[in-house]
């Protein structure tokens, strides 16, 4: 879109997350001369970004194709395929090395700065805000807007300000509650609800083994076809890692409907049936028969997770492959396809939260991601119904809509 010249156009971003970030850079590029402010309620500015991927910023997934970035999205996935079609993950690599920032994607797709650092990214954004000459009020929450008959007043720590148009990037809210002033403008919500969580496992013996990985498993959720395949990480808690992450995207209202009561069902090996791994062992058979069934692991699980299982199905870890029973084989062979897990309840990371709820989408203009309603308000990133599963997607939809708002089309 061409840059538009208009010195007296005034901008509010309301929220300095990424998102928001996003947009006023956004604004300044199509509207030179536009005079942008964003109010952030706290007195940090890119909480996420800093956090985000243990320190090191997921910024955005190696998919560099609009068709498939979208199917990463359990909420949206219909409207953010538009949308990656105007800015997608490759844009977001050119847009941060054109500034010098160099992007690298590592085995599972996951890209970061090359410097591993996500300050990298947060003095990349402050420099550009720096040079475009945009201002930013932290500690300033805005309290409420007002439509009027051009642009909107915005209520903030006892002062009223008017702007001609508001993009509002206040990221998910956790509560309810925390959405009411988005209703007070007549907006429809979709109840928020987490997203990205870990499986609580109170009581069950497998959090012994605390800080494992077993690198492809496969969690399914009883009774529904929710299912994915991936990492699995045991916590003293319970069950987290991409596979269990994931899942809990996909499932998100579904799980919170059930209250976080349910049962799992984990194929540690991600083998289709026992007719494979009965294969598996037959291959297995000359090198491991003489040998106890502790020290010959034909499935390549990490030892402990081996020795944990067998326990579990009361096998002798010191008893000779050639010496286990058919049966004792089978239910052996039935547990490491078919391990059931009760959940009850769930842990969010409290600064990393991902919410799936938000502005419905039926009331946003995707492509310019202005309210269909309420002319001049926009939004971005994770205020909208829209959520992605772990691994760079949550971001990429915030540089997205950011980029897109900021058009003010």
């Amino acid at each position: 879109m061409k840059a538009q010249n208009r010195s007296s156009l005034r901008v509010a971003i309301v929220g300095g997350g990424a998102a928001g970030f996003f947009a006023a850079f956004s604004v300044i590029e199509h509207h030179k001369g536009a005079q942008v402010v964003i109010f952030e309620k706290s007195n940090k500015i890119l909480a996420k970004v800093k956090i985000s991927g243990g320190g090191r910023c997921n910024v955005t997934n190696a998919c560099f194709s609009a068709s498939q970035l979208s199917k990463f999205y359990p909420r949206g996935e219909k409207e953010m395929k538009k949308a990656f079609s105007v800015f997608q993950a490759k844009d977001t690599v050119e847009w941060f090395e054109k500034r010098g920032v160099s992007l690298k994607a590592e085995s599972d797709n996951r890209m970061f700065p090359i410097t591993d650092d996500s300050q990298t990214i947060i003095d990349c954004f402050l420099e550009e805000a720096k040079l475009k000459n945009i201002q930013l009020l932290k500690l300033n929450p805005i309290s409420k807007i007002t439509p009027e008959k051009t642009g909107y007043t915005l209520h903030h720590n006892e002062t009223r300000e008017h702007f001609d148009k508001v993009i509002i990037a206040t990221g998910g809210s956790p509560k309810e509650s925390g959405t009411y002033w988005l209703r007070q403008l007549g907006l429809s919500i979709s109840p928020p609800v987490p997203s990205l969580f870990t499986f609580n496992i109170p009581g069950d013996q497998v959090k012994t083994l605390m800080g494992l990985v077993v690198e492809n498993a496969t969690v399914r959720i009883q009774g529904t076809k929710l299912k994915y395949s991936g990492p699995v990480l045991i916590t003293h808690w319970g069950m987290s890692g991409p596979a269990v992450l994931k899942l809990s995207a996909w499932g998100a209202k579904l799980l919170a409907e059930k209250k976080y009561q349910f049962k799992i069902q984990i194929n540690w090996l991600s083998i289709k049936s026992e007719e494979e791994a009965h294969d598996i062992l037959k291959k297995a058979d000359a090198s491991i028969r003489a040998k106890k069934i502790m020290n010959a692991n034909p499935f390549g699980l990490p030892n402990r997770m081996w020795a944990f299982l067998l326990q579990k199905v009361k096998i002798n870890p010191d008893m000779k492959w050639f010496d286990l029973s058919k049966k004792s084989l089978n239910q052996l062979l039935n547990t490491l396809l078919n391990d059931i897990y009760e959940v009850s309840g769930k842990t969010t990371f409290k600064e990393e939260f991902v919410t799936c709820g938000g502005v419905k989408l039926s009331e946003i203009d995707m492509t310019s991601m202005e309210s269909k309603a309420l002319k001049n308000l926009y939004f971005a990133g994770e205020v909208m119904d829209v959520d992605g599963i772990t691994g760079g997607f949550n971001f990429q939809a915030a540089w997205t809509t950011g980029y897109i708002a900021g058009q003010l089309k």
